[in-house]
């Protein structure tokens, strides 16, 4: 009896030993198990909540080691991108900065060399500048014109310049003793010599009664020579009304006309405080 029974031990482990019959072992085993712990568990068992406590934390330690190197790749990867943008970025500024560095020393040699050509022609100048306040801003849509705070007992007089900093926006056309009026380069009635460049043409800028004003007598084909070119308007200096090289503004087309026209640098319908510019030329001894 007793050795039939232990040849039935033998034959059951040497079954389990199997092994298809070990993989269904293990999974049987942790089934049980599984549900053990979930019987327990709902039992509020503190050894089982400890149990669950370590196997939860084994998962996540065991997740955030598994994670570490491709978290590292993808950090390392946006970092490289991160690096190839500043360094794309360095190399545009750079190149930039090399242009406005270029461009500076050639400003600086024609600024000598308008010096020099200056001295040559025994031209001297002197500019006396006034700094007044905007009082009343006349927009209407024929007449653009302001009223100033400065007038004759600060020595303005007829045809002076005003100035939106360096732009040139009108002139001095009426002078009381303590106010005067300004007319603006948008009024129907302004009339002003200009310079296109770098086209090196002289025309006359007129007034549009509207936000920009117009070119006209010029040669015609000065629209032909714009070709895409970006067209600044500078005083011309003709006739001493104002100083010469004084910015104006640029020359667009009108998309609705199809028309060249000229956007003055200056919003006039934002001026508050402008410089009025006494200009005088002479000859030296």
């Amino acid at each position: 009896m007793a050795s039939s029974r232990d040849d039935f031990v033998i034959a059951i482990r040497s079954a389990f030993l199997k092994k298809s019959y070990q993989q269904k072992f293990s999974l049987l085993t942790l089934i049980f198990l599984s549900l053990v712990i979930l019987i327990l568990g709902s039992l509020n068992f503190k050894t089982i909540q400890y149990i669950k406590i370590g196997i939860n934390e084994v998962v996540y330690r065991s997740s955030f080691i598994v994670s570490a190197p491709e978290n590292y790749i993808k950090n390392l990867n946006v970092r490289m991108k991160e690096h190839f943008e500043i360094y794309n970025e360095f190399k545009k500024n750079e190149n930039e900065l090399n242009e406005l560095r270029k461009k500076k020393l050639v400003n600086d040699f024609l600024i000598l060399e308008n010096k020099k050509l200056r001295d040559l022609i025994n031209e001297s100048s002197q500019s006396e500048d006034i700094y007044a306040k905007v009082l009343i801003d006349k927009n209407s849509p024929y007449l653009k014109s302001i009223i100033l705070n400065k007038g004759s007992k600060d020595n303005v007089k007829i045809g002076m310049a005003i100035a939106d900093d360096s732009y040139l926006v009108g002139k001095i056309i009426e002078v009381n003793y303590t106010n005067s009026r300004a007319l603006l380069l948008s009024d129907l009635n302004s009339k002003i010599p200009v310079l296109l460049e770098p086209l090196d043409i002289h025309a006359v800028l007129s007034g549009s009664g509207k936000d920009f004003g117009l070119i006209e007598y010029t040669k015609d084909e000065y629209n032909e020579e714009i070709n895409g070119k970006e067209i600044i308007v500078y005083t011309s200096g003709y006739g001493d009304l104002f100083k010469s090289g004084m910015p104006v503004g640029k020359i667009t087309e009108n998309k609705a006309t199809g028309q060249n026209i000229v956007n003055f640098f200056s919003d006039f319908k934002q001026l508050n405080y402008i410089k009025i510019v006494s200009y005088k030329t002479g000859v030296t001894n």
